[in-house]
C-alpha cells in the first residue's frame, strides 16, 4: 500500500473557500493561516499532555484514472490522503470522510475540527482526501489548458468512489462500516453531491456553507454583504452601509475626473490605474476588503463588521467633509496593508492574467489557475456589482470578470450559460434530490444564497445560524463562540448520531432476516 508516516508539523488547510477577487483570495489565505495558528496551539497542548497525535496518522497515495469516463485513456495520477486511526473502534466503527476542495489538504484535517471531535465520540476512522489537480494531487502532465480538461467535480466524485473502494480493501471494511462525509464551501457541495450520486457508498453527508447552485452572475453576494453591513445584531448600521456606498461613488468620481495619480497615492497602488481594466481591479480589491470582513465576521481574520463600521461611521472633524467617506475607505485599505506583507496594492489586470497563465508547480498552495478554470467550465460564481443594490462599484461587471475565461483558457464567454445550466441540471441546483444530507449555513455568509437553507424534503435537513459567517461551524469550539453557533454544532452532532443509530438498526434488521 502507498502509506507513509505523517511526521513533522505542516500547515493546515482546514477548508477551502470559493472567491473571485485578488484581495479576497489573500484574506482567505489569512483565514487558513489563522486556523493554522489555532490548531498549532491545540497540537502543542496535546503534546504537553504527553499525547502523541501524529502517531496514529498516516499519509498515503492512491492511483486514480485521469479520466474515469473514457476507458481508452489509461493515464493515471496519484491522489494524496491522510488517515487517523487514533479513535477507530475496529473492525465495525464508522468512517468519517473529510473531502478536500480547491486547495491542498494537510494532516490537521484528520487531527482537528468539529468532524474530528465527533469522530472521537463515535470511535470513527478519520480520512481526508485531496481534490484532483490541487495540492500534491496534480496531474503529472501539468496545468496547461489542454491538461485541465480532466479537472471537474464529476471526475472528483468518481475519485471519491475509487478511494472508497481502495480504503475498504486496505482496512478490510464492509457494509458494517457506516460512512459519513464532511466538507465546507466547495468541498461541502462535493459532500452533498457524493451522497446524492453514490448513496450506496456514503450513508449521510454534512455540507457546510455549500454553494450547490451554480450561478454565472452572482450579484447576490454583494447584496448580502450590504445587508451584513446594516445588521445591527452583528455591529452594522444603515449609516455604515450608506458610508460604504458613498465612499465607492467618490472613488469612481475621482477616477472619472482623471485624478489617477491621487487615487494611486491615496490607496497605495503599485501602479497608476489609468486604463479601465486596472480601475476595475482597484475597485474589486477595495470591495474585497469589505467582502472578506463580512464573509469571515468575528473569525479574527481582518476586522469584524462592528470594527469596520466603526471606522466608516466614526465622527470626524475633517475640513473636507464631502470626502470623509472616501478617506474612511482609504483608512480601511491602510488597515489591511498594515497587517499584510504587501508593500503596495497591485491593481494591474495584466499581472492578474499573467499569474493565471502560469502553469508551473511553484507552490503546493497554488490554486488560482485551477479554480478559475472550474468557475469558467462549471460554476461561474462571479461576484458582480451591476445590480443597483450593490454597495460597491458598478465597474465590476460580468463582462469584465468572465472575459478572463477567454483570455486565459480560450473559453468563449457565450458558452458559459450552457455550462452553468448543465451543472445545475446534473446536481439539481439549490433543490437537489438528496436525502440524509445536512446543509449548514450562516446568516451573515453571502454563500448561503447558493445553498439549501430550507428543508426541501423530509430527508434533507438544514441548520441555519442567523448571526455567524462562512463555515464557522467546522472549527473547534471556542469560548468566544456565540450561543447560536454552539447550539448549531449540537444540532449537527445530533443528526450524525441519529444517522449512525439508524444505520446500526438497519444492519441489525438485515442480519436478523
Amino acid at each position: 500500500m502507498l502509506f507513509s508516516p505523517a511526521c513533522g508539523f505542516v500547515l493546515l488547510f482546514l477548508l477551502n473557500i470559493v472567491d473571485s477577487g485578488r484581495i479576497l483570495s489573500k484574506i482567505n489565505q489569512r483565514y487558513r493561516d489563522l486556523q493554522t495558528r489555532k490548531h498549532k496551539e491545540f497540537f502543542l497542548t496535546l503534546l504537553a499532555s504527553k499525547s502523541k497525535p501524529l502517531q496514529h496518522v498516516t499519509e498515503g497515495r492512491v492511483h486514480q484514472p485521469l479520466d474515469h469516463f473514457n476507458r481508452q485513456n489509461v493515464k493515471t495520477f496519484t491522489q494524496r490522503f491522510f488517515v487517523n486511526e487514533a479513535y477507530w473502534q475496529r473492525p465495525d466503527g464508522p468512517v468519517f470522510l473529510f473531502i478536500g476542495g480547491e486547495g491542498p489538504i494537510y494532516n490537521f484535517d484528520v487531527l482537528a475540527g468539529h468532524h474530528v471531535d465527533m469522530a472521537k465520540e463515535h470511535r470513527a476512522l478519520l480520512l481526508a482526501v485531496e481534490h484532483r489537480f490541487y495540492g500534491d494531487s496534480i496531474n503529472p502532465d501539468g496545468l496547461k489548458t489542454e491538461n485541465l480538461a480532466d479537472l471537474s467535480s464529476q471526475q472528483a466524485l468518481a475519485d471519491l468512489a475509487v478511494f472508497h473502494q481502495y480504503i475498504s480493501q486496505s482496512f478490510n471494511l464492509s457494509s458494517r462500516n457506516t460512512w459519513i462525509s464532511f466538507g465546507g464551501s466547495y468541498s461541502g457541495s462535493l459532500s452533498a453531491w457524493f451522497r446524492g450520486k453514490f448513496p450506496n457508498l456514503v450513508y449521510g453527508a454534512v455540507a457546510s456553507s455549500a454553494p450547490v447552485k451554480a450561478k454565472l452572475d452572482f450579484s447576490e453576494y454583494s447584496n448580502v454583504v450590504g445587508l451584513g453591513l446594516m445588521n445591527e445584531a452583528v455591529g452594522g448600521s444603515e449609516k455604515c452601509l450608506a458610508k460604504v456606498r458613498e465612499a465607492f461613488v467618490l472613488v469612481e468620481a475621482t477616477l472619472l475626473d482623471g485624478n489617477f495619480t491621487k487615487v494611486a497615492g491615496d490607496f497605495g497602488c503599485c501602479q497608476t490605474p489609468t486604463n479601465p481594466d486596472d480601475q476595475m481591479e482597484l475597485m474589486q480589491n477595495l470591495a474585497d476588503i469589505i467582502m472578506g470582513s463580512v464573509q469571515y465576521n468575528e473569525e479574527g481574520v481582518l476586522m469584524s463588521i462592528k470594527e469596520l463600521c466603526g471606522v466608516m461611521t466614526e465622527t470626524s472633524e475633517e475640513k473636507e467633509a464631502e470626502l470623509e467617506a472616501y478617506n474612511r475607505l482609504v483608512k480601511l485599505s491602510q488597515m489591511y496593508h498594515n497587517t499584510s506583507d504587501e508593500s503596495c496594492l497591485d491593481v494591474s489586470h495584466e499581472e492578474t492574467v499573467k499569474n493565471l497563465m502560469d502553469t508551473s508547480h511553484k507552490s503546493r498552495r497554488r490554486a488560482e489557475r485551477q479554480w478559475t478554470y472550474q468557475t469558467c467550465t462549471e460554476f461561474g460564481f462571479y461576484q458582480t456589482c451591476e445590480d443597483t443594490t450593490c454597495p460597491f462599484s458598478g465597474m465590476v461587471t460580468l463582462q469584465a470578470q468572465s472575459k478572463i475565461c477567454t483570455k486565459v483558457f480560450g473559453i468563449s464567454q457565450h458558452s458559459l450559460p450552457s455550462r452553468i445550466a448543465f451543472t445545475n441540471s446534473y446536481y439539481g441546483g439549490d433543490n437537489p434530490n438528496t436525502y440524509r444530507v445536512l446543509y449548514v449555513n450562516g446568516g451573515v455568509d453571502p454563500w448561503k444564497e447558493l445553498s439549501v437553507v430550507q428543508d426541501s424534503s423530509e430527508e434533507s435537513q438544514t441548520v441555519f445560524i442567523k448571526d455567524t459567517a462562512h463555515c464557522a461551524d467546522m472549527s473547534k469550539e471556542r469560548l468566544t463562540d456565540r450561543h447560536s453557533l454552539r447550539k448549531a454544532r449540537q444540532e449537527i452532532e445530533n443528526h450524525v448520531a441519529r444517522w449512525l443509530k439508524t444505520a446500526a438498526l438497519e444492519k441489525m434488521t438485515k442480519s436478523g432476516a
